[in-house]
């Protein structure tokens, strides 16, 4: 089921869906909860659609993919190597990426990200599905200047409009055999599959919860494979993970 968030152009505030056929979105509960649907449906093209979360934090993993660490000139980590993004870089499918004046280079990077379902810590491999609301696509915009200047990485990934998300929420995938795509104007700039993880999903949630608290609809952002590159303004860039569907945001300047 493709879960996502949306706003009508009659209504006040957002409401939950689920795609159909057709290009179809039934109204639906909230997923945080047993879904049920209220009975109302409308054509995709009609709605606004929004982040399908509003996490209270983005847990994100560096150096995943070894052809990325390859690619930056980095070592293979020991453990996973996390650092978080807040909620105030959320957009969603369409939202414009904005280009800080103080960054001379933006690049996107293309990942599967987790969206968690109920409050967890400390949990089992065994316990992880259960505490998992689905997958979606995530671009993990990074002002590459900075986080070279700055050795650490909160500034550089932390810009508002840096954590594109989106367009909906995956519940059946295999995380662990996925394949992950960025494209700019069109053309393929990033390949992976998940497969080639480090930290396989499972681990790296076993791993994050021991540290802290997920709460429902937090974010694990899993890693992007090797081909990251800058950003323009007029670019038009996209994620697409097998199995979700893509996300496609425009680049401007701020």
């Amino acid at each position: 089921m493709k879960i996502l968030r949306f706003l009508h152009p009659e209504r006040r505030t957002p409401s939950w869906g689920k795609l159909l056929e057709g290009d179809v979105v039934e109204e639906i509960t909230s997923p945080f909860g047993k879904v049920t649907e209220r009975g109302a449906r409308f054509f995709l093209r009609d709605l606004w659609i929004l982040p399908p979360v509003r996490p209270s934090k983005i847990v994100a993993v560096g150096l995943n993919y070894k052809d990325h660490i390859a690619e930056l000139g980095q070592s293979v980590p020991e453990n996973p190597i996390l650092f978080l993004k807040p909620q105030t870089a959320v957009i969603g499918p369409k939202e414009p990426i904005l280009l800080p004046p103080c960054s001379s280079r933006v690049d996107y990077e293309a990942e599967l990200a987790v969206v968690m379902k109920r409050r967890a810590f400390r949990l089992k491999k065994s316990e992880v599905r259960d505490y998992i609301l689905g997958y979606t696509c995530f671009n993990d915009v990074t002002a590459r200047d900075l986080q070279t200047k700055d050795g650490q990485w909160t500034r550089s990934k932390s810009f508002d409009t840096f954590a594109p998300l989106g367009p909906w929420i995956e519940d059946e995938l295999d995380p662990g055999n996925c394949t992950v795509r960025c494209f700019v104007n069109g053309t393929l700039k990033q390949e992976g599959n998940t497969r080639t993880l480090l930290f396989p999903v499972e681990e790296l949630i076993v791993f994050i919860s021991e540290i802290m608290t997920l709460l429902p609809g937090d974010v694990i952002a899993t890693g992007t494979p090797k081909g990251v590159g800058p950003l323009a303004p007029g670019d038009i860039v996209e994620v697409e993970v097998e199995g979700i569907g893509i996300l496609q945001n425009p680049v401007a300047t701020r």
